[in-house]
């Protein structure tokens, strides 16, 4: 003891200064350790920004910058005309896409059902115009993309709807959709308004034949439009007619409306001579005579035209009146049997009962007509009149010739074969 104290309290006393000895080497210590820790942890960070982070951040770098680049807007420039939401737009010369400094990828314009609108984007890819026309009363939507130099991409909508007409026209065409019709049957289309802008009508109208054969137009006045191939049609022959005049402005202030498909079919090949001369007419069927037909055809003064004519009308009874094809009171005849039409001046072959059966083959005595012998009431199907009307079909031809009178005008009914395919197409 000392002091009276126990030793070991002294080395507790005593001890004190080697415990805060002790105690000032473990904060040394700390104090050394904590700035290597620094040190290390800035050298770490150091190497982690020339490392590792420096490869995150070139990473980084990397995409913000194709960022960038994906978020710069494309410099192509689209304009679509008409604007956004007009109204009453024309059916023809409205709708033109554009882009400024780009190309077109994508032209879509579509009518409120969906059908599309065909065109083509110009050689150098910065304009795009329609093929066709657009119909009236209409809404159409528009889609255009374009791409800059660079492969950013822009893209552009609007809609807007065509004009509503006030006067309008249609076609009355020949033949009828789904028959069958003689080699002979051109299509006949006779609009209701005198055309004036013949091209945009013709443009319009489509015929095309299966098996494929040309189909030429030519017009008759300013109203008609026929189309045929040079020589008759095949039998069997497929014809489809696409009517697409709706919105096609004919004249000033004057649209078509019609939007139709009309398909007919060639039957078997009919064609039949009528030999003025002669008194006879033979019927030839795909190529081989098959009847040969005593007739009377115009008398001395009131001849047949020659040329080559067109079935366009069937009648079992019809009634012939000379005041309407201006020969007065001369005929009125109220129960013609078995009438077939070839001329819209009032051409017919037909039955006639009222001449006797030694007229037939022997001598002219009609207006113009060509007749055949036939019973009245047209319930005899054994008379040559008869057999040939059951024979026929719109469409066939009736060829006349040896006749002392003119060639039929090629407008004067379905008769445009009498004109040279030259003179035709021209």
């Amino acid at each position: 003891m000392v002091n009276g104290q126990p030793i070991s309290g002294t080395w507790t006393g005593t001890g004190r200064g080697p415990g805060r000895g002790r105690r000032g080497r473990s904060g040394l210590l700390a104090l050394i350790l904590g700035a290597l820790l620094l040190m290390v942890t800035a050298c770490g960070g150091g190497g982690g920004n020339t490392g590792t982070d420096k490869g995150n951040e070139g990473k980084g770098g990397a995409a913000k910058g194709a960022t960038a680049v994906e978020n710069t807007a494309s410099q192509a420039v689209v304009t679509i005309a008409p604007k956004d939401g007009a109204t009453s737009v024309a059916t023809s010369g409205a709708l033109k896409v554009a882009v400024d400094k780009g190309k077109l990828t994508t032209v879509t314009v579509q009518d409120d059902k969906g059908n599309p609108v065909e065109g083509k984007v110009a050689a150098d890819g910065v304009s795009w115009e329609p093929s066709q026309h657009l119909a009236g009363s209409t809404k159409y939507k528009v889609h255009v993309s374009a791409k800059d130099a660079d492969g950013r991409e822009s893209a552009k909508d609007a809609t807007f709807t065509t004009l509503v007409p006030k006067n309008t026209f249609i076609g009355y065409y020949t033949p009828e959709d789904k028959s069958t019709v003689g080699v002979g049957m051109p299509v006949s289309l006779t609009f209701t308004r005198g055309i004036t802008d013949p091209a945009a009508v013709e443009k319009a109208v489509k015929v095309t034949a299966d098996p494929p054969v040309p189909v030429e137009s030519h017009w008759f006045g300013n109203d008609r439009l026929d189309f045929r191939p040079e020589k008759y049609w095949a039998p069997g022959t497929k014809v489809t007619v696409k009517l697409d005049l709706d919105g096609v402005e004919g004249r000033p202030g004057v649209y078509g409306t019609q939007a139709k498909t009309v398909t007919f079919t060639i039957g078997r090949s009919q064609v039949s001579t009528v030999d003025a001369s002669a008194h006879t007419m033979k019927v030839v069927r795909d190529g081989k005579q098959i009847k040969k037909i005593p007739i009377s055809a115009g008398a001395p003064s009131t001849t047949t035209y020659n040329g080559q004519m067109v079935i366009s009308e069937k009648y079992k009874v019809t009634r012939m009146n000379g005041d309407t094809v201006g020969f007065g009171g001369e005929y009125d005849i109220p129960d013609v049997p078995h009438a077939m039409r070839l001329s819209n001046s009032g051409t017919f072959i037909h039955g006639n009962y009222w001449a006797s059966s030694g007229t037939f083959g022997s001598t002219n005595t009609s207006h113009g007509c060509v007749g055949l012998r036939d019973a009245r009431g047209a319930n005899d199907s054994s008379t040559p009149a008869a057999w040939f009307y059951n024979s026929s079909l719109l469409g066939d031809v009736v060829i006349v010739k040896n006749s002392h009178d003119k060639t039929i005008s090629p407008d004067n009914g379905l008769n445009g074969w009498n004109m040279s395919w030259a003179d035709w197409t021209k």
